[in-house]
């Protein structure tokens, strides 16, 4: 049965393989073709808590700009936070920075490995696994979401996650063929993203249904179980926007690089993130409404305050703004503001 499904999804896989700027696809790789580590890498940390068509646009940005790891590696932290913008969890562009500049000074080659991938910063289990299948062609157990979720429908393990992740592992490990372990991971994420999603899955052209016991039992759909989740709390803060009548410009700073939203640029804030900080100036201050936005463990209320009242601020710095360099929340603020502006 093992060989059978790994025969039967990489068919499939041959003529069903999406597109994407980082993947060499089944046909060129008969022909020889192998796949960039650098542009892997990239794409498998945009891709963590992101979906593929938000990374594309970023992924095609960065690599046109930077098309190689000592390209990265030699960028200015700003301007690579700036390119950012947007794709959240930003500890993974100051990861991204910190793992380029490594590997450049290594020579600019990453490891074969997943022992050595991991000892690089911002790469984990999955990660390491990802790089050396597609890249190295190593048979490295893949293990995604959509990987769990073809794994305990195929194998009807109804064990909820996380608790089943061991299991879990164990059968994708089991499944991992020898050869062409690089196409077999893509295509088992492949078909977990397209065919066995999570809701409505399509049996129907499923190429591995004839192997799926939850299918023949009739509880695909439910699978893989889930224990509930913890409900997130709400937290409330401040924003201060300050523009300086005088020129447009608006009063930004550079944020801490450890913590939320570290090392962006953004509005001076308060009390969301566990400071305490004082507004910027002694201002008369009006409020024009409330950013919502939602964090991996929390849900934010942000209100937006705003002066052009001419001042010398106590923190940040006047400058142009550019709303495509600040992170989504910065945005919304922003984004609050237009919206209350005089027409």
């Amino acid at each position: 049965m093992r060989e059978a499904i790994s025969a039967d999804l990489l068919a499939w896989y041959e003529g069903a393989a999406r597109v994407m700027p980082w993947r060499v696809g089944p046909a060129a790789r008969r022909m020889g073709v192998q796949a960039d580590p650098y542009r892997i890498w990239l794409s498998e940390v945009m891709l963590q808590q992101t979906t593929v068509a938000a990374v594309t646009e970023y992924f095609t940005r960065f690599t046109a700009r930077w098309p190689t790891v000592s390209a990265l590696a030699a960028a200015a932290d700003s301007d690579v936070m700036a390119q950012w913008a947007g794709l959240g969890y930003y500890a993974r562009a100051r990861n991204l920075l910190a793992c380029a500049r490594i590997v450049a000074a290594s020579g600019g080659v990453f490891p074969a490995d997943e022992a050595g991938l991991r000892a690089l910063p911002g790469i984990g289990p999955y990660t390491a696994a990802a790089i050396a299948a597609i890249a190295y062609d190593i048979p490295a157990v893949v293990l995604d979401g959509n990987v769990e979720r073809v794994m305990a429908r195929v194998h009807a393990l109804q064990t909820p996650l996380p608790t089943a992740k061991p299991a879990l592992y164990d059968l994708a490990a089991n499944q991992t063929p020898q050869l062409r372990a690089g196409d077999y991971a893509q295509a088992v994420m492949d078909l977990g993203a397209t065919i066995c999603t999570p809701r409505k899955p399509a049996c129907a052209l499923c190429p591995i249904a004839a192997h799926c016991k939850a299918r023949a039992l009739g509880i695909a759909e439910s699978l893989p179980r889930k224990l509930p989740k913890a409900q997130k709390p709400t937290r409330t803060g401040q924003v201060w926007l300050v523009q300086r009548p005088s020129d447009g410009t608006f009063l930004l700073e550079r944020r801490a690089e450890r913590g939320l939203l570290g090392g962006m640029l953004a509005f001076p804030s308060t009390g969301w993130d566990g400071s305490d900080h004082a507004p910027p100036a002694p201002l008369p201050w009006r409020s024009l409404g409330v950013a919502q936005h939602t964090f991996t463990h929390f849900h934010l209320n942000l209100e937006v305050l705003f002066s052009d009242v001419p001042c010398n601020p106590q923190r940040g710095a006047y400058l142009a703004l550019n709303p495509a360099d600040l992170p989504t929340l910065m945005r919304k603020a922003h984004q609050i503001w237009q919206d209350n502006s005089p027409r």
